[in-house]
């Protein structure tokens, strides 16, 4: 039975999404405040944990920081009232996989946990048989790690994320909608930069220092990983 976490101050919200969760299987815990949040995080395995922003003690961005120091792999989902992009880029460059704006409904808080689980338990399958090197670019899939020329870069959950699904699709132009779809699991927003502002993370880290240029955009179409 996979064991969720759920950090959420509002009781009734917070009892809801356990009894949901329950109906559906899993094995949930649930932390009232980010103290006791911080404490089960720190002490205990989970497959996935679900964090509301405004929490006394710990608020939410503190205890996905912690999360990620402990564990880069668990999927962190935002469910929160602020829906300010803001608020939303903060809580994606600290680590989080994904933000859900309150009032939402139950069905899509659902559907986007079992997306992530899933992909979770494939990469924890297949981890192991990947490691895709472009030019002197390496991405360990099994340790999360990512190097150029040998030298280690750090990258948040987020920017892994982009950077090895462009990895997987070496020389394919890949659109914002289908980078959208299937690394934030969110419906494209035109209104929203939040796609470029990552490529511009990533090419700091990625090209920035070297002459070889391995990210590239094709102006109308998408972005793509490539040597060339």
């Amino acid at each position: 039975m996979q064991k969720i976490l759920v950090v959420e101050d509002e009781v009734k919200v917070a009892n809801a999404v356990k009894k949901g969760l329950e109906e559906n299987g899993f094995d949930v815990d649930v932390a009232y405040d980010g103290r006791i949040g911080k404490g089960l995080v720190t002490n205990n395995h989970y497959d996935l944990v679900i964090l509301d922003l405004n929490l006394p003690h710990n608020n939410g961005y503190e205890l996905c920081e912690v999360i990620r120091n402990k564990n880069n792999r668990v999927p962190v989902i935002m469910l929160t009232a602020l829906g300010g992009m803001e608020d939303k880029m903060q809580a994606f460059e600290l680590g989080a996989d994904d933000y859900l704006v309150k009032p939402f409904d139950f069905r899509e808080l659902l559907a986007r946990i079992r997306v992530f689980l899933k992909r979770a338990g494939s990469e924890a399958t297949h981890g192991t048989q990947y490691k895709i090197t472009i030019a002197d670019l390496e991405i360990d899939r099994e340790k999360k790690d990512v190097s150029r020329a040998g030298k280690k870069i750090a990258l948040t959950a987020k920017e892994y994320q982009l950077l090895e699904f462009l990895a997987m699709h070496k020389g394919k132009v890949i659109s914002k909608l289908t980078i959208a779809e299937k690394v934030w699991d969110i419906d494209f927003d035109t209104g929203t930069n939040v796609i470029e502002v990552y490529m511009n993370f990533l090419r700091k880290k990625i090209d920035k220092d070297f002459d070889q240029k391995l990210l590239h955009t094709k102006t109308g179409m998408g972005y793509y990983l490539s040597e060339e």
